[in-house]
């Protein structure tokens, strides 16, 4: 093993998804040298994208995983809806990249570890939290309080929305936020009327378009980055070249690039922060190469974690030094816990028996999103906070075949027409926070870079079961409403992890005693460490999470600027 150490740099970023990208465009653009440090390999904007706008039967297999291999290397991963054989090189190997969690806990944590991180692969479902959210915990008792307000991060919401390029429409929502949106995507036939029979059935409930960061109308700064209209092939998993899908290679990279302020390291594994006694700062990060196994250090005037939840607290704790015994900036002794993630896998879906002689034109890659209305416009005393839905309708194509009996020249005509309209709701509610929902380092084990295996400890509660019993009786009797029929109702016990919405663990709040950040995601011990991804989480809503890591990513690089340039760390 060999070991070296760089010159520094103004700030070393680690992690290049969705908070390690705004990261490292805030950060140069407001004229720091940043070295952006990234675990998996080198990925090309539009030349990696190997299998973009193929057809099934272009891809080996058709385009699926064979059966070994999923069960051999993804048998995580394969549980993902966007894992495929175009999209597999984009997620990691289990068999690789292990993890530790008791057999009747289960966690499935989802990962893609290359340039751009999961920005490649994640939903595009952007909705701004409101103050219910942010004062919730101070409201009901559970959690602590959250050390900032939406007001805080309303002008950073939109600053991340109007650079990434949020399609939304305005509805004046208490519990939802309007925001600096695109023209938004528009409802097919079948939603445009379960939206009206849905909201006549229970008003005190809306049903929206989904706000989705996919560019309807891109203005002259995404043009001038390269980014083009959406397409609506809704195969932005795959990588989209028009980059009209918001990622870290379409977007915030090469913004960053452009400033001529960006180093760029990839294979390079972060082992460790590195922290100073005497000056009590952190120096940079200790890195292993993914290929070689060498060990070399990078030092740098400000620190920015974002190598998402559970990998930066997996980097925290594995800083030892004498000043922190059990992980850096752990003073509380609150680090890796409160791992929260959504609830899902809970809802209903059934078959609409009119419109069949309209379709539509395109895959629009968005859905339609149904706002959270338990304990804000509906009381409900089975259970704390809410949740929203997703979903839409639409029609099978040819694909339904294979569920089909069948063969020959009658099952081919079948085939040849659409299906019957198909309408679906899913849940995501909301995940309290509780201190038994923890990761944490084991010594005994480490992966093949001498890195102590992460294990898991994480499950739902009461307060989540009843949520998810609910979450189907509603999504039931909205669709009976909507005029949907043979409807099937279903609440599936998914592990934790599976919503791909973790979060939690370096909580944010006002004591250093019971949290691990300020307000502005700076680790209370230590002046010049910065966490912005999930981790900081001080609880989870029910709204998709990634648009508030944008914005408190962008609004805590603003504040590590101005106190580098006071001097004051």
């Amino acid at each position: 093993m060999s070991s070296n150490t760089s010159p520094e740099f103004d700030a070393i970023v680690v992690g290049s998804g969705i908070s390690g990208g705004w990261a490292a465009k805030e950060l140069t653009e407001r004229g720091l040298k940043v070295l952006l440090v990234e675990r998996g390999p080198h990925i090309t904007h539009r030349e990696d994208y190997s299998g973009e706008d193929k057809a099934p039967w272009e891809m080996p297999f058709a385009g699926r995983i064979p059966e070994e291999e999923a069960n051999r290397d993804y048998f995580v991963q394969k549980d993902c809806y966007a894992l495929e054989g175009a999209t597999k090189k984009f997620f990691v190997n289990d068999r690789i990249h292990q993890y530790i969690h008791p057999k009747e806990k289960p966690f499935s944590w989802i990962r893609g570890y290359q340039l751009g991180g999961r920005s490649q692969l994640w939903a595009r479902q952007t909705y701004r939290w409101s103050d219910i959210d942010f004062r919730a915990n101070k409201t009901d008792g559970h959690g602590i309080d959250w050390p900032i307000r939406y007001q805080d991060i309303a002008p950073w919401y939109d600053h991340v929305e109007k650079f990434a390029g949020i399609s939304g429409s305005l509805e004046g929502l208490d519990q939802l936020p309007d925001g600096k949106f695109l023209p938004p995507m528009k409802m097919n036939c079948v939603e445009v009327e379960a939206k009206q029979k849905i909201e006549k059935a229970f008003p005190t409930r809306k049903m929206i378009i989904g706000r989705c960061a996919n560019l309807t109308e891109p203005t002259k700064e995404h043009l001038e980055l390269g980014r083009g209209r959406c397409q609506y092939r809704n195969e932005c998993e795959k990588g989209c070249s028009f980059g009209a899908s918001f990622s870290s290679l379409s977007a915030t990279l090469p913004a960053a690039r452009r400033t001529n302020n960006l180093t760029t390291v990839t294979d390079a594994i972060v082992h460790s922060v590195t922290y100073d006694n005497v000056s009590k700062r952190a120096t940079g990060v200790k890195i292993i190469d993914a290929n070689s196994k060498d060990n070399r250090q990078y030092s740098g005037r400000i620190i920015f974690l974002c190598a998402s939840t559970l990998g930066s607290t997996q980097i925290m704790l594995n800083s030892i030094s004498e000043s922190f015994p059990n992980g850096i900036g752990n003073s509380s002794g609150t680090l890796g816990h409160y791992l929260m993630d959504h609830i899902f896998m809970s809802g209903a879906r059934g078959e609409h028996p009119g419109f069949q002689e309209n379709y539509y034109s395109g895959r629009r890659p968005n859905g339609i999103y149904i706002p959270r209305y338990r304990n804000v416009t509906e009381k409900d005393d089975r259970f704390l906070r809410g949740y929203g839905f997703q979903g839409g309708a639409s029609r099978p194509n040819w694909r339904r075949g294979l569920n089909m009996q069948g063969i020959g020249l009658e099952l081919k005509e079948k085939l040849r027409e659409p299906g019957s309209w198909q309408f679906h709701l899913g849940g995501f509610g909301e995940m309290l926070p509780d201190k038994r929902n923890r990761v944490l380092l084991d010594k005994n084990k480490q992966d093949q870079w001498g890195i102590p295996l992460l294990t898991i400890e994480c499950e739902l509660h009461d307060n989540e079961l009843k949520m998810l019993a609910a979450m189907a009786d509603d999504a039931e009797a909205m669709l009976s409403a909507a005029g949907i029929i043979n409807i099937q109702k279903y609440s599936e016990d998914a592990p934790p992890g599976l919503a791909i919405h973790e979060m939690g663990t370096a909580r944010m709040g006002h004591n250093p005693s019971s949290s691990v950040l300020n307000k502005f995601n700076q680790t209370h011990d230590v002046s010049n460490l910065f966490v912005t991804d999930g981790s900081a989480m001080t609880s989870s809503a029910c709204q998709n999470p990634s648009l508030t890591y944008m914005a408190l990513t962008a609004r805590a690089s603003a504040y590590a600027v101005h106190l580098l340039k006071e001097g004051k760390i």
